[in-house]
C-alpha cells in the first residue's frame, strides 16, 4: 500500500492530522518554481561559470536548461496525472514500489534539506559587507563565523515559523518576493548592457577556455543545474494546488522557459560588463580577481561601472532572493518528509499537520537537519555540487516511472502528454546520469556514502515498525542496484574532479548514454503489475479526495 489512511480514531483525535489544503493556484505554483530557481544561484552562477569555462558559459546555461527541461517534461506529465504532495518521491512508488521510492525519496530529501542552509549561506556571504558573517579563504570560499552561525539558525527558524502559519501565508509572501526578484534580475541585465558593453570580452581571451569538458563541468558544478532544479516546487506542492492537472504543466514548463531566457541574458551581461584591461591581466580562470568583492560578484561589477545605486539594491536582494528560496525549500523538505511518511517508508509521525495544513513535525525535522548541515558544509561553494548531484539523482527514477506507467496503464487519463514515446524519458534519464558524472568523484563519493547511510536507516525502520508497506524488491532492486553501482563506478574511473582518469571525456559520455538506455529498459519492462500499480494509485487518489474534502472546512 502506498499511503496510510487515517483511522477513525485518528480523525476524532485530530481532524487535520493528515490533510494538506488545496489553496495554490497557477500563479502560486508558477511563482513557487520561479522563486526557487532564482535563488542564490543567480548571485554567484555567472561568475562561477565564467571562471570554469570563460565565455562558453553561455552554452553551459543553454545546455543545462535543455537537460533540466527534459526532466521537467517528464514530471509535468506525471504531476498532471497524479497531483499529490511530494510527487518526486511518490511517482516511483506507484510504478516500482517501496524500495525504489525510498531511494528517490532519500536522495531528494537530503538535497532539499541542505538547500535552505545553502541559501542562508549565500545571503550571509553577500551580507558580510555589513557585518562579520563569513570569513574569506584563499580558495575563494567564504565560511560562516560564530556570528554567522547564530544568524543562520535564526533565519532557518523564520522559515519554519512562516510555514507553520500555513500554505496561504507562504503563497502570499512568496508571490511578492518573486516579483521583486524578477524585477531585480531584469534590472541588472539592462543596466549592465546599457552602461558597460565590451563585446570583445567574448573572444579576445578565448571563447572555450577549457574546451568541451569545461562547458559540461560548468553545467554541473557552477550553480547552473543547481539553479534550474527549482522547477520541482510545482510538483512537490501539487497536493495543495487548486487545479493541479491544468496548472502543474504550466508552472513547470513556464518557470523553466522564463528563467532559462533570463539566466542566459544575465551570463552575457556579466561577461561583457567586465573591464577588458583587468580581464586580460587575470584571465577567466581568475575572474574573481577582476572584482573588488568576490563575495558579492554582481554588486562588485555594478560598483566598478559606476552604478552604486544598483550595487545597494543587489546587496539588499542578496538577502531577499536566497531568503525566499530558503523559505520555499523549507516548505518542500517538510512535504517530502510528509510524503515518505505517507508511503510508509518513514515514521508516520512525519505526516502530522496543524489545523491550517502545515506538516509541523516535518518542519521541525527540516529545521534540525538544516542546522546540522552548517557544520560540515559551512560555505555556499562547498554545498552546491553536492546538492546538484543529489537532486538530479533523485529525479532519475521519474523518467523510468513514466515509461513503466505508460506500458502498464496506457489508457490512464493524461491531461498533459509528452510526445515522442520513450525519447524524452530516456533523454531525461541520460541527462540526470551525465550531470551526476560531470559533478566529479570528489563530490559524488560523499553522495553515495549518504545513500548507504539512508539504506541503513531504511533497514532500521523496516525492522522496528509494524506498519511498513511491502518492499516489492523484484521491481525496484533489479534496476536500482545496478544503476547506482554503475554510476558510482563511472564517476570513480572518469576524468572529472578527482576521478582516476581511466576513461576520457567522450568515451565516458558514450558509455553513460549506453548504460542509461540499458537501465531504462531494464526498469520499464520489469515494474509492478497493472494490478499492483492500480492499488497504489487507488491509495493516492483516496488521499487526494481526503485532502479536497478537508478544504471545505479550511477557510
Amino acid at each position: 500500500m502506498s499511503t496510510t489512511v487515517p483511522t477513525e480514531k485518528q480523525s476524532e483525535d485530530s481532524p487535520g492530522d493528515h490533510a494538506l489544503k488545496r489553496r495554490l493556484g497557477v500563479v502560486g505554483l508558477l511563482f513557487a518554481s520561479v522563486g526557487s530557481i532564482i535563488g542564490s544561484g543567480w548571485l554567484f552562477g555567472a561568475m562561477n561559470a565564467a571562471a570554469t569555462t570563460g565565455p562558453s558559459a553561455i552554452l553551459s546555461w543553454v545546455i543545462g536548461g535543455i537537460m533540466v527541461a527534459f526532466i521537467g517534461l517528464v514530471f509535468a506529465e506525471l504531476g498532471s496525472m497524479f497531483p499529490i504532495a511530494g510527487g518526486v518521491v511518490r511517482f516511483p512508488h506507484l510504478a516500482f514500489g517501496s524500495f525504489a521510492s525510498y531511494t528517490a525519496g532519500w536522495a531528494t530529501w537530503i538535497a532539499a534539506a541542505t538547500t535552505a542552509p545553502i541559501e542562508v549561506e549565500g545571503a550571509l556571504q553577500y551580507a558580510t559587507r555589513y557585518a562579520d558573517f563569513t570569513t574569506p579563504h584563499d580558495n575563494g570560499t567564504h565560511t560562516l563565523t560564530p556570528l554567522g552561525f547564530v544568524v543562520a539558525i535564526a533565519l532557518m527558524a523564520v522559515f519554519v515559523v512562516i510555514n507553520y502559519i500555513g500554505i496561504s501565508w507562504f503563497a502570499r509572501i512568496n508571490n511578492v518576493l518573486v516579483g521583486w526578484k524578477l524585477v531585480m534580475i531584469c534590472l541588472v541585465i539592462v543596466a549592465f548592457f546599457v552602461t558597460s558593453f565590451h563585446g570583445s570580452n567574448l573572444h579576445t581571451e578565448g571563447f572555450f577556455t577549457h574546451g568541451a569538458q569545461g562547458v559540461f563541468s560548468a553545467v554541473a558544478t557552477s550553480g547552473i543545474v543547481f539553479s534550474f532544479l527549482g522547477f520541482r516546487q510545482a510538483i512537490e506542492l501539487a497536493g495543495e494546488g487548486a487545479k493541479p492537472k491544468r496548472d502543474i504543466p504550466l508552472a513547470v514548463l513556464g518557470s523553466l522557459l522564463i528563467t532559462g531566457i533570463v539566466y542566459v541574458l544575465l551570463q552575457v551581461a556579466f561577461l561583457v560588463a567586465l573591464d577588458p584591461g583587468k580581464l586580460h591581466a587575470n584571465g577567466w580562470d581568475n575572474v574573481g580577481n577582476v572584482l573588488t568583492d568576490s563575495a558579492g560578484p554582481l554588486a562588485s561589477v555594478a560598483t566598478a561601472i559606476g552604478l552604486g545605486w544598483l550595487a545597494v539594491l543587489l546587496y539588499i536582494d542578496a538577502i531577499v532572493s536566497p531568503g525566499d528560496t530558503g523559505l520555499i525549500y523549507t516548505t518542500t523538505t517538510a512535504r517530502m518528509s510528509y510524503a515518505m511518511g505517507r508511503n510508509g517508508n518513514a515514521p508516520e509521525g512525519l505526516t502530522r499537520t496543524t489545523k491550517s495544513g502545515a506538516p509541523w513535525v516535518s518542519l521541525v525535522v527540516a529545521f534540525i537537519v538544516g542546522i546540522i548541515a552548517f557544520l560540515p558544509f559551512p560555505s555556499w561553494q562547498e554545498l552546491v555540487g553536492f546538492i546538484t548531484s543529489a537532486t538530479v539523482l533523485s529525479f532519475a527514477p521519474g523518467p523510468l516511472a513514466l515509461g513503466a506507467l505508460r506500458r502498464r496503464l496506457p489508457d490512464h487519463e493524461r491531461p498533459f502528454r509528452v510526445p515522442g514515446g520513450d525519447a524524452i524519458p530516456i533523454l531525461g534519464f541520460v541527462s540526470s546520469n551525465l550531470i551526476v558524472y560531470w559533478t566529479g568523484w570528489n563530490t559524488d563519493w560523499k553522495l553515495f556514502v549518504a545513500l548507504l547511510l539512508g539504506y541503513v536507516l531504511f533497514a532500521m525502520h523496516e525492522l522496528t515498525s509494524a506498519n511498513t508497506p511491502p518492499l516489492e524488491l523484484p521491481s525496484g532492486a533489479r534496476w536500482v542496484i545496478p544503476w547506482l553501482v554503475g554510476l558510482a563506478a563511472m564517476s570513480f574511473i572518469g576524468d572529472f574532479d578527482g576521478g582516476r582518469g581511466w576513461v576520457s571525456f567522450w568515451p565516458a559520455i558514450v558509455i553513460i548514454v549506453a548504460f542509461s538506455v540499458v537501465i531504462y529498459f531494464l526498469a520499464v519492462t520489469g515494474g509492478l503489475s497493472r494490478e499492483q500499480i492500480e492499488r497504489h494509485i487507488a491509495d493516492a487518489e483516496e488521499e487526494t479526495e481526503e485532502e479536497a474534502a478537508a478544504l471545505g472546512g479550511a477557510h
